[in-house]
């Protein structure tokens, strides 16, 4: 199996334990009076289920970018270079320059 396929199980894996931490938590602090409704409503597994099925999706989908993410080569920060372009605008003696800007203002013209 490909490492990423691996990394994708995985990482659902986990994103669907934590959401079973998250809607447990819930369940137990009864936030909205959320627990008393699952218990006192019929089809109160189907909403417990789809809590939780729905959780696992944000959960798994967080957990996959982030370590997609972290999987990114290290930025090269010992030559001092930070890849931005603010040597280049600027002059070498580090004083600003005055730019005069003119815009144009949109509304009725005056004769």
């Amino acid at each position: 199996m490909p490492e990423l396929v691996k990394l994708y199980i995985r990482q659902v894996l986990i994103g669907f334990g934590l959401a079973a931490v998250f809607v447990t938590a819930l369940l137990w602090a009864d936030v909205a009076r959320l627990r008393s409704l699952i218990m006192a409503t019929q089809g109160g597994w189907m909403a417990l289920f789809l809590l939780f099925f729905f959780n696992g999706l944000v959960f798994a989908g967080v957990q996959f970018g982030i370590s997609v993410m972290r999987m990114a080569e290290p930025e090269n920060t010992d030559n001092g270079d930070d890849g931005g372009l603010r040597e280049a605008l600027l002059p070498r003696d580090g004083q600003l320059i005055p730019v005069k800007v003119e815009a144009e203002v949109a509304g009725p013209q005056r004769p």
